[in-house]
């Protein structure tokens, strides 16, 4: 082990590891495999904790031209879901060196200042919710190497999109609903114009107009519990048949309904069917406990960055939507 003030260098490690520099700079900078072995590798690394190597990143980042860093540009910080996507892809970012800046742009507020002299100077690449797509113009981050999530895979701005498969969540939703017995329902909507919300609007529709005798109106809401307590309120004090099902866009929107069934008298789920979609805490907190679409955060979040680091290395990002499950609780019943 090297001891003093002397810092250990790539030349110290490849002499402990018994390989040349250039292996060590090739393990080192995660671009090993294919041309080093698996066994070579490990002695590398081995070699580099005991000495307590660390690269200068800085010149090497100087070198490659990169900065290793990538920012993830999300709606808002107000739920858990967008932490969860943050974890996600910045424990994949780690694994290769690199550093996520979080970039929130509140939706009804407007893109956050920009917080780069340049962006183009000090990012890498960009991660990206539709949902928060307006900022994109505000840091020209669509000018940088661009993965987009939860966006329409035919008109992205990025070089990949990766999608959670909404389209099946919200058919599992309605699937359970109507094997209940509901046919008359209220689709509590997010009042957000993005595509993730039109997905979930456009499939509701076409599952439950396959089925005679169904009925659905319409309700939309800011994503708020207030705001979807007001809008299910109204909606049912419409005259005409009432839902005695309410599928909501968001946990958020659920919690909502909640409190609106209950200042109209109503039971969960007696009177009235509760589906939600995300599972928050808030699905487990909430009495009777939500059934919800269960969606992945991390791994979305995972998925985005791998699907950047392909982008950045001129690889073809893994294809497919991330699965979804519905999550059965107390809120859903046979109608009365």
């Amino acid at each position: 082990m090297v001891r003093g003030s002397t810092r250990p260098t790539s030349r110290d490690v490849a002499q402990a590891a018994g390989v040349s520099q250039a292996a060590v700079s090739l393990v080192l900078g995660d671009k090993w495999r294919g041309r080093v072995s698996q066994a070579t590798a490990e002695r590398v690394r081995e070699a580099a904790r005991d000495l307590g190597y660390r690269p200068n990143l800085a010149a090497r980042n100087l070198r490659l031209g990169r900065t290793r860093t990538v920012l993830l540009v999300v709606p808002a910080l107000t739920t858990e879901f967008f932490a969860g996507v943050y974890t996600g892809a910045a424990r994949i970012a780690a694994e290769h060196g690199f550093g996520v800046v979080l970039y929130p742009s509140p939706e009804g507020i407007g893109p956050a200042r920009d917080p780069f002299a340049s962006a183009q100077s000090a990012l890498d690449g960009v991660i990206a919710s539709s949902m928060a797509a307006d900022a994109l113009t505000a840091i020209r981050g669509e000018a940088l190497p661009l993965v987009m999530l939860d966006s329409d895979p035919d008109g992205s701005l990025g070089a990949a999109t990766v999608n959670l498969d909404i389209a099946d969540g919200v058919r599992q939703a309605a699937e359970h609903l109507l094997s209940l017995g509901h046919r008359h329902f209220l689709h509590l909507a997010a009042d957000v114009p993005s595509w993730t919300f039109e997905v979930r609007a456009r499939e509701l529709a076409a599952r439950l107009s396959a089925v005679p005798g169904t009925s659905m109106r319409t309700a939309r809401a800011p994503i708020s519990i207030e705001g979807a307590q007001a809008a299910t309120q109204a909606a049912l004090s419409e005259p005409d048949v009432r839902p005695t099902a309410v599928i909501c866009d968001d946990d958020k929107l659920a919690a909502g309904a909640y409190k609106a069934a209950r200042r109209l008298g109503l039971h969960i789920p007696d009177d009235l069917s509760v589906t939600g979609l995300d599972d928050l805490a808030l699905a487990t907190a909430i009495d009777p406990e939500l059934t919800t679409v269960r969606l992945d955060a991390e791994l979305f979040g995972e998925r985005g960055m791998r699907a950047l680091l392909a982008v950045l290395e001129g690889h073809e990002p893994e294809s497919g939507d991330i699965p979804v499950q519905l999550v059965v609780r107390s809120s859903t019943a046979p109608p009365r």
